[in-house]
């Protein structure tokens, strides 16, 4: 599949949608010609990556923060640090999941079921070919909208935007690749499925915290940082830049700071007040909440709560 060679005429009435997208490229532009029908799950993929990003980074200075609604198609990040890594890799990783499982589930003209082949080690009197995750077509589809952004670049040979590029590319593939693939069954039939996105955020949050540092060599490819260290294989993240410390607001960054921060006054933590605000010190107020309470079962089958409202300390960063 090679939706870029298709001619743009053969697109009708495509245009105003596409027009509307704030941060598709001209390539992705003429993708969203092409499958308009994609475009809300692509759209859901990303922001779920970026949901995922947030959660996975709560309780860090950076929180995900510097990316918005309006930018999950272009994910443009001013700096190539390990944050800029994982939010490319897991809004990658988050179409794959969405336009898979859309196959799946009727909602695209182009694709359907999975049809992936038995696994070897299913039980010989369990069936196989439920309607699956299609997989091999989000994996596709994602590779040709995602990095359609980057491949129509073209950037002089060892140029830090060269070497930029090479890094999104690679950090797109590395959030494909971590889809995480379970067998669902029901009564003896089995079939694909993809994981909970909530594994896939935790894989590549590790992955993050090993990212591999990498500089431009003489041919003009990416090669680690320092010699002694193995190359990142194609399932690592990598970065070029070093991560500032995220303390203050800095625009030539995307730092936005920690100032107004909640944090843990009784945490040694990234979250916690001393390392969240970074020694500026912290203000502490009372706030009043309001949360379930006096929750109980009734048969059958749902669950009553009262709310109640209670006064907490809450500490801010100065």
């Amino acid at each position: 599949m090679n939706p870029l060679l298709i001619p743009e005429a053969y697109i009708i009435g495509a245009q105003p949608l596409c027009s509307q997208l704030v941060g598709l490229s001209q390539g992705q532009k003429k993708l969203c010609q092409l499958y308009q029908d994609h475009m809300q799950f692509i759209g859901e993929g990303a922001k779920m990556g970026i949901r995922e990003c947030q959660y996975q980074f709560r309780h860090r200075r950076w929180n995900c923060s510097t990316v918005d609604n309006s930018s999950v198609f272009g994910r443009v990040m001013q700096i190539g640090s390990r944050e800029t890594a994982f939010t490319y890799a897991i809004s990658a990783a988050g179409v794959v999941n969405t336009v898979s499982r859309a196959c799946r589930e009727g909602e695209l003209n182009s694709c359907g079921c999975s049809r992936a082949a038995r696994p070897k080690d299913l039980q010989r009197d369990w069936l196989w070919g439920g309607c699956g995750d299609n997989l091999n077509y989000g994996y596709r589809f994602s590779k040709e909208f995602v990095d359609a952004r980057e491949r129509e670049k073209s950037y002089p040979k060892g140029s830090y935007d060269s070497a930029r590029l090479q890094m999104n590319l690679h950090n797109n593939e590395a959030g494909r690749r971590c889809h995480g693939v379970s067998g669902s069954c029901s009564l003896k039939t089995c079939w694909l499925q993809l994981a909970d996105f909530r594994k896939v955020g935790d894989a590549l949050k590790e992955k993050y915290d090993s990212a591999a540092a990498m500089k431009l060599n003489s041919r003009g490819k990416l090669v680690p940082m320092h010699s002694n260290f193995n190359p990142p294989t194609g399932n690592d993240l990598v970065h070029i830049d070093q991560s500032p410390d995220y303390c203050l607001k800095n625009q030539s960054t995307g730092s936005l700071g920690t100032v107004g921060r909640l944090c843990n006054k009784t945490s040694e933590g990234m979250d916690g007040c001393e390392l969240m605000c970074c020694g500026r010190g912290y203000d502490q107020y009372k706030a009043q909440i309001v949360e379930r309470c006096n929750c109980k079962f009734h048969w059958c089958c749902y669950v009553k709560c009262k709310r109640c409202t209670k006064i907490v300390d809450q500490f801010v960063c100065k």
